[in-house]
């Protein structure tokens, strides 16, 4: 899989378009492996030409180095049915859109191995003001954890290995 992201920027005045018309062109969320530091630099750098921003948010979900029993977590395998996941992303989308004032949303998400200390998650928020911009990133953070399907392999570094809340892909 190669890397692809998900954004949504520049909304026009609201009566001008529906979002669906302003924004055809499908945008990933799904990247293989860890997002990388100069992936988040770069999507940070990109706003400051956006002035109307007042405020941005950004939630980066780390690989914790956990301890389980005898062992540490090595990394965690993410796993996910791409269509169901990018039709459940682009439905959080919508919704946040419609709950919060956002200028500009970034989702990038892993899938394959990410070792522990790396960057499985990216959201990146930005709206006029800072209160609209927490509300909105705590929001997609749970809605992302509570309803996207994307199944969590904990693998340890004694070999061993636990699917996360006890669940598995369907086989």
């Amino acid at each position: 899989m190669t890397e692809m992201k998900f954004h949504f920027c520049h909304r026009l005045p609201a009566g001008k378009h529906s979002m669906m018309e302003e924004k055809k062109k499908k945008h990933n969320v799904l990247v293989e492996g860890r997002v990388t530091s100069t992936f988040i630099a770069d999507a940070i750098s990109k706003h400051s030409s956006k002035t109307e921003i007042g405020a941005h948010a950004i939630f980066l979900g780390q690989v914790r180095r956990d301890a389980q029993k005898d062992s540490f977590v090595k990394n965690i395998e993410y796993s996910a049915h791409p269509e169901m996941a990018e039709k459940a992303f682009e439905k959080i989308r919508e919704k946040a859109f419609k709950k919060f004032d956002m200028i500009c949303l970034h989702i990038h998400h892993s899938i394959g191995m990410v070792d522990a200390g790396e960057v499985s998650l990216f959201v990146f928020v930005s709206c006029k003001h800072r209160a609209q911009t927490f509300g909105a990133l705590k929001w997609l953070v749970d809605e992302i954890k509570k309803t996207v399907p994307i199944w969590k392999k904990e693998n340890y570094e004694n070999g061993s290995y636990k699917w996360l809340d006890g669940d598995q892909p369907p086989m």
